[in-house]
């Protein structure tokens, strides 16, 4: 299921699903069929994985024109962030793909040695927005402006020290988050003031539960700047996969529901060209994962 969080002229934020290439209401959904629905995606995730099952059931008993009441074309919303206000940070992953080691290790001040474990990092809930957005670039923080697209997890339910072979069975659904990177912000080998400013993880267009996804470890990932592709790679090439962040994460600290885990970038970022490429004023960025969709954003030079 295509879970998305949107709005309308006359709406605040509410959560939907993409079905016969439209949007229908949740909350409205669930009155049409005597089952009542959350309006909010952190409230969804809360009844656990097993809803979407009970969500799909009753789509298959609810008519054309049932549904033809409650949905929206695509053209009639703005679609938001899947999760516009995570309860936590979003938990990055650094350095997670083999070429990307190398390309770092060339032109920023990482060694180019392969993690022996995943390295984490976290970037503040105020970094997330959506689609069709601004990113923007604060002139007097950052010129080395960069883009890393990304498959992000969201966790399902609690999970303290989780085998990596039990560790698909947290996870609720994928989305594409574009970790923004200011290359000239770190600080002495910390990273959240290089990826922790407002607006620099964008997100969505859709959450996607698991159960639409075959194999999440084989799954293409792309970039494009101003129409040029930039990055191309798959996820098969992570260093730690998704059952490895899971089983690590959580014995660092407790999983929870609604949690969101960006796995890393590829190879094919600006910190890693020759010469160096940045993204100024009016550069449109287009991050996609197979199954999933696309996010585009401008970038607003302040």
């Amino acid at each position: 299921m295509k879970l998305l969080t949107y709005k309308t002229q006359d709406t605040e934020p509410r959560l939907g699903f993409i079905h016969n290439n439209q949007v229908v209401d949740m909350e409205d959904f669930g009155e049409i069929s005597n089952f009542p629905l959350p309006n909010d995606m952190l409230d969804l995730i809360d009844m656990g994985f097993e809803i979407i099952e009970e969500i799909n059931d009753l789509i298959s008993e609810t008519s054309q024109a049932q549904m033809d009441e409650i949905c929206y074309s695509i053209d009639e919303i703005i679609i938001l962030a899947p999760i516009e206000k995570p309860r936590k940070n979003i938990i990055g992953i650094g350095l997670n793909y083999t070429e990307h080691v190398a390309e770092s290790a060339r032109t920023l001040d990482t060694t180019g040695k392969l993690p022996a474990k995943p390295i984490i990092f976290s970037k503040p809930t105020t970094t997330v927005t959506g689609t069709n957005t601004n990113i923007v670039k604060n002139t007097k923080l950052t010129e080395q402006l960069d883009w890393e697209v990304e498959l992000a997890v969201v966790i399902g339910k609690k999970g303290k020290y989780v085998p990596k072979e039990n560790a698909l069975d947290y996870v609720f659904g994928y989305t594409v988050i574009n970790d923004i990177s200011a290359r000239d912000c770190r600080r002495e080998g910390q990273w959240i003031v290089s990826k922790g400013q407002d607006t620099f993880a964008p997100m969505g267009p859709y959450l996607v539960t698991k159960d639409e996804i075959e194999n999440p470890h084989n799954l293409n990932l792309s970039l494009k700047v101003n129409g040029v592709e930039k990055q191309n790679s798959n996820t098969k090439f992570l260093l730690f996969n998704i059952n490895d962040l899971i089983e690590d994460l959580s014995i660092v600290f407790t999983l929870e529901a609604g949690d969101i885990i960006a796995t890393g970038t590829p190879a094919g970022v600006g910190a890693g060209r020759n010469p160096q490429e940045w993204m100024y004023d009016g550069d449109i960025i287009e991050a996609t994962v197979e199954g999933i969709g696309t996010i585009v954003n401008t970038i607003k030079e302040i």
